[in-house]
């Protein structure tokens, strides 16, 4: 009996694309003025990429947005500077149809659903709390980030498992990912390949037997 539903974001509940071509780009825009505008609030941040790579950290942060770096403190930036985007209208969160039909759906039948991203706990709740099919907050449950592991760490999944409080075969995780898959399945969580683009796996969340 599945009774929680962990899914990833990118490629799975929204577009990779938007995360490339709209997020990525508007956090490299904005990076430079918003560290000069909060220089206080995001001084511990940069002393996080100073002590992984020394040097000018604006320079640093700048290059990992180029290599899609999956460190904490920038992902913490970024969703800092798109909060200000969505707040005003310029960001709308993409999120695929079907997964919002499917996840009330899931929500309504008493399953508890949450997220599990490489962005940080506030871009995720940014993305869906500002998606272009409304306020989807109210269905998740919780939401994890890199802070829980990496996500294609076995013990991450293991972790948060305990943390939801369920025994890990009663959760289903939904990736993109096959090696997120695996590492899921390792933890003894059910798992879903999620394929958007027509490959090996599930093209629709309509097509993933919950209830």
């Amino acid at each position: 009996m599945i009774r929680a539903v962990l899914t990833d974001i990118e490629g799975t509940t929204s577009s990779i694309a938007f995360v490339t071509d709209t997020l990525f780009p508007y956090a490299r825009m904005h990076l430079a003025a918003y560290v000069a505008a909060h220089a206080e609030a995001v001084a511990p941040l940069l002393a996080e990429v100073r002590a992984a790579e020394p040097g000018d950290p604006v320079a640093t942060l700048l290059r990992w947005i180029n290599e899609d770096r999956k460190a904490t403190p920038l992902k913490t930036l970024q969703g800092m500077i798109w909060a200000d985007g969505y707040a005003d209208g310029t960001l709308k969160g993409h999120v695929y149809p079907d997964v919002a039909e499917t996840l009330r759906r899931w929500h309504a039948g008493g399953v508890a659903l949450y997220v599990y991203s490489s962005g940080s706990v506030a871009a995720q709740k940014l993305i869906f709390g500002h998606s272009e099919l409304g306020d989807l907050t109210p269905l998740f449950s919780g939401y994890f980030d890199t802070t829980s592991g990496p996500k294609q760490d076995a013990a991450s999944y293991a972790r948060i498992a305990e943390t939801i409080g369920l025994p890990p075969a009663q959760i289903v995780f939904l990736s993109d990912h096959a090696a997120e898959i695996a590492a899921a399945e390792t933890a003894g969580l059910r798992a879903c390949l999620v394929a958007r683009d027509g490959g090996p796996g599930i093209a629709s969340f309509r097509d993933i037997a919950i209830l």
